[in-house]
Parts: C-alpha cells; sequence; structure tokens
C-alpha cells in the first residue's frame, strides 16, 4: 500500500511516532486499526429493522413507580452480599 501525503503531515507524523516510539509504518498500522475498529460491523438498515421489529413487542414491564422505588431503596440500602 502507498499513501501520498503532505510533506508537513508527514512531520508531524514523524513526530507523533517518535513520541510513542514506534516506527512511522507501525503508529500508521495501529491507527488504521483503531478506525476499523470504530466503524459499525453491521449494516445500520439491518441494525434499524432489527430494532422496529422489536419495537413492535409487547414485552412485560412493571409499574415505572415501583421500579423506581425498587431502584432507589436499592441504592439507600449500599451494596449487597
Amino acid at each position: 500500500m502507498q499513501v501520498l501525503i503532505e510533506e508537513a503531515e508527514l512531520r508531524e507524523l514523524r513526530r507523533v511516532a517518535r513520541r510513542n516510539n514506534v516506527t512511522v509504518a507501525e503508529w500508521v498500522r495501529r491507527a488504521l486499526r483503531a478506525a476499523r475498529r470504530s466503524e459499525p460491523t453491521r449494516d445500520a438498515q439491518r441494525k434499524l429493522a432489527v430494532l422496529r421489529a422489536a419495537v413492535r413487542k409487547d414485552f412485560p414491564a412493571g409499574d415505572i413507580g415501583q421500579m423506581l422505588a425498587d431502584i432507589e431503596r436499592g441504592y439507600s440500602n449500599g451494596p449487597q452480599a
């Protein structure tokens, strides 16, 4: 792979790589891996379809007032063993 960049940007990459005690090539590989990990792994339309299907279901849920009271009681009782 070959990537063409401006000389000023290359100087900055060298400085950053040196600060991280790695070669420019290693720094670029790490940056590309991080960028790839931040990308969604699935198609956004598929995710939306799954979400829309889920919200059409009628799942049981408790009374909101009771659930909030239970949560508050848990906070005031401290951690449970």
